[in-house]
Formats: structure tokens, sequence, C-alpha cells
């Protein structure tokens, strides 16, 4: 009975230690090279300039070549963005039917078109728009979010957008390392 707290103390220390020194997410780990999609106000360009001084992650100015992506917006502009750096394959199945829907009555195309033109019309605003501070690293291939920061520019003047930038890259090499931020 006696060793009962002393096991459950031991346990408690060790889970707290473990927790203080948490190895970072495997595929934030795995991110060697980034690619920065433009961004409000030029921070990308303060961000590269950081990120690369800082040796955090190579920055790369070919979106083939990346790992991941540094954006300050999700939504559709940025899967629009994605799509146009990293087209999805077309199976070949679906090249075959996109062959066949060119041979299609004009009728059935213009209604396809009008139907899509409505629920695009109808479809609901996204609620990820440019967040003024959020930035978010994307897995490219996956396309997931890999890390995210808040951190608001107070201006937008460059000593003021440097200074956020490096917040920016602290708090990433840190998630990066595993270890908890000041």
């Amino acid at each position: 009975m006696k060793l009962f707290p002393v096991i459950a103390l031991s346990g408690f220390a060790v889970l707290a230690l473990s927790a203080a020194e948490a190895p970072p997410p495997p595929a934030l780990a795995a991110v060697r090279t980034v690619y920065l999609l433009p961004m409000s106000k030029g921070m990308d360009q303060f961000l590269a300039d950081r990120l690369t001084a800082a040796h955090a992650v190579q920055v790369v100015s070919d979106p083939q070549t990346a790992d991941a992506v540094f954006t300050d917006h999700l939504g559709e502009n940025f899967e629009q963005s994605m799509e146009t750096l990293y087209p999805k394959p077309v199976p070949p199945k679906e090249a075959d039917e996109k062959t066949d829907t060119k041979k299609a009555d004009k009728s059935e195309v213009s209604q396809i078109v009008g139907a899509a033109d409505k629920a695009a019309a109808t479809a609901p605003a996204s609620t990820f728009g440019r967040g003024k501070g959020t930035f978010f690293l994307v897995d490219r291939r996956t396309r997931n979010v890999l890390w995210s920061t808040y951190q608001r520019p107070s201006g937008g003047r460059p000593e003021e957008l440097k200074h956020t930038a490096e917040l920016i890259v602290k708090h990433f090499k840190a998630a990066r390392s595993g270890k908890a931020e000041d």
C-alpha cells in the first residue's frame, strides 16, 4: 500500500517529462522544402526571407519540388491554386468518359452547365477566407494542414511584417522540434 503513492508519482513525472519534449508529428518533421503562395501585404517575401535565414526549411521557387505549401488562406481560391500547381491525374476510365461527353447532345451539356451554375450560386460561402493573421503549412500531396499559427501583423510596414515573419518562424521551428514555445 505504501508503494502505490510512489508508483503513481513516478508515473506522473514520466508523463510530464514526455509531454514537455514530445516529438513533432511525423508529417511535419518530414517537410524539408516549402513553396510559398502569394500572401497579403507581401508577407510571403518576408516569410521566405526569415525561413531561409533561420535554416528552418528550404524555400523553393519551383512548386513541383516542394514537400509542402505555406499559405495565409484556405478555401475555394486555395483549392484552385493547388489544382493549378498540382493537378490530380485523371484515371483512364474518366478520360474515356470525357471523350464520350464531347459527343453528347448540346442540349444535355447546356442542362449540365446550367445545373452546375445553379449549384455554385446556392453554395454556402466558405468560412476559410483570408484569416488576416492565420498561416497554414499544407502537405502538397494529401492537402492536409500539417501546421498552423495565428500571428496577426500589427501593420503593413516592412519592419512590422519582418517581425511577424520572425515570430511565425519561431513557432514553426518549435513545432518541428517538438519543444514547447516560450
